[in-house]
């Protein structure tokens, strides 16, 4: 009976501390996948990307069902292509765990002005997307022009900062004239090719016209600003791949909040 007992005493401190150390060892993968994650910052930075224009393309939407205008669209519109111009300086590298690719850190912020035209296109028509792609680029022009008299300005004794100052906000005239002909050019064409499919379509297949829209026009956008910008200043093609990329990503993600966006302006 004595051997007995102290053989199933062993097989249950046996299988107690197998089962203890299986379990262990699955807590210790978890944690370390869990670790992975928090360690890749993009990850981050691409849910709180999410986050953002999920709220504010929503609020736009609702303002437009609520009062029938495009007030809030085009208000957020102008923001988001003003903070493009600001913050396009910066080249950054976007690591996605298997690979890593470079572009301007404006073109998270960029890529979602072609979202906001065709949710204005959907809504209001192709006059009054085309009308707010105008104001857009008179409001880059005055945001350029008072930049460049606040760098002028003569700066006060004891403030030092003036280089670092010029040296983000003083746009260089290429940058600015590369800014705006791709703007003009590859915003009216995604106007233009988002109205042209809705009257093909007799405004079905809102996906089809969302993507064919956006995609070509964020590829011409992106080949006139970079190769306009940073010829012979930065390698260009990593450039325009990783901007291309991102675009795109963008353009196919674009798509559940475009029909989350016009489900909100028709409720």
């Amino acid at each position: 009976m004595l051997f007995i007992c102290l053989r199933c005493l062993k097989t249950l401190t046996f299988d107690c501390f197998y089962g203890f150390n299986y379990k262990f060892k699955n807590y210790i993968n978890i944690k370390t996948f869990i670790t992975q994650i928090i360690k890749y910052k993009t990850f981050w930075i691409l849910i709180l990307w999410i986050i953002i224009i999920t709220s504010f393309s929503l609020f736009g939407a609702w303002y437009a069902r609520k009062f029938n205008k495009a007030d809030a669209l085009i208000a957020l519109y102008v923001s988001f292509v003003l903070i493009s111009n600001i913050i396009a300086y910066k080249i950054v590298a976007f690591d996605l765990g298997f690979t890593t690719i470079f572009a301007t850190s404006a073109t998270l912020v960029f890529s979602v002005t072609f979202l906001l035209t065709d949710i204005v296109n959907e809504k209001f028509g192709k006059k009054e997307t085309q009308k707010m792609i105008f104001i857009a680029f008179i409001t880059q022009v005055a945001v350029a022009l008072f930049i460049l008299i606040a760098i002028q300005l003569p700066s006060a004794p004891f403030w030092h900062d003036q280089e670092a100052f010029s040296k983000i906000l003083g746009f260089a005239p290429r940058i600015m004239i590369a800014s705006w002909i791709a703007f003009l050019i590859s915003e009216n064409l995604d106007a233009y090719i988002f109205s042209w499919f809705k009257k093909k379509t007799k405004g079905k297949h809102l996906w089809l016209r969302n993507i064919f829209s956006s995609i070509p026009s964020m590829l011409i956008d992106t080949i006139i600003f970079v190769t306009i910008a940073f010829y012979n200043v930065q390698p260009l093609m990593p450039l325009i791949i990783g901007v291309v990329v991102i675009k795109w990503a963008v353009g196919i993600i674009d798509v559940p909040f475009m029909y989350f966006n016009r489900w909100v302006m028709a409720k």
